[in-house]
């Protein structure tokens, strides 16, 4: 399910300069890039990080409820989101360097259904001012009929959405 979301758009355009890119995108492949920066701490921004609960959009999620939504940071584990009538596995933790770097397995929403392979890897590295620079890295790859290029923009704006919440003093939900 898709909702706008204007207020953390307009607050991300003022308060954190970001950027994204469709690096790649063919019918079985493609890769995404987005940077975005904050005034939290590398530390911080983990501790952030690791709590989807408080950023990832109830937009994104089958639930209709972001607080539903769970990660395990370690490999193995899983990001998860549990409602009375149902679960699922949005991710499953590959690897993780803590306060620095994590990296999902993750075909969220229809890349699930469709049987595609996405990377995730997030990065967050010191800004130098105190407060870090977060990066997300996409890969994802599929057969032909996948069309992943098609489903590409979407997926960039989801991942824009939320990096941008990731990165943004208040969400607004």
């Amino acid at each position: 399910m898709l909702r706008p979301a204007l207020a953390v758009a307009a607050a991300t355009v003022l308060a954190a300069p970001a950027g994204a890119e469709i690096i790649a995108a063919s019918a079985d492949h493609y890769t995404l890039r987005h940077e975005a920066t904050s005034t939290r701490s590398p530390g911080e921004m983990w501790q952030r990080l690791i709590d989807p609960a408080a950023w990832w959009s109830r937009d994104h999620t089958f639930s209709g409820d972001a607080a539903n939504l769970s990660l395990d940071p370690q490999a193995g584990g899983l990001w998860r989101e549990d409602w009375a009538d149902g679960s699922v596995s949005h991710g499953t933790v590959l690897s993780v360097m803590e306060g620095k770097m994590l990296r999902l397995d993750a075909p969220f929403g229809p890349l699930q259904g469709m049987g595609v392979t996405v990377i995730w890897t997030i990065t967050i590295e010191p800004d130098g001012e105190g407060g870090s620079t977060v990066i997300f890295d996409e890969v994802a790859n599929g057969a032909t009929a996948s069309q992943l290029a098609r489903i590409a923009p979407a997926v960039d704006g989801v991942k824009g959405e939320a990096i941008a919440r990731l990165v943004a003093d208040e969400v607004d939900d």
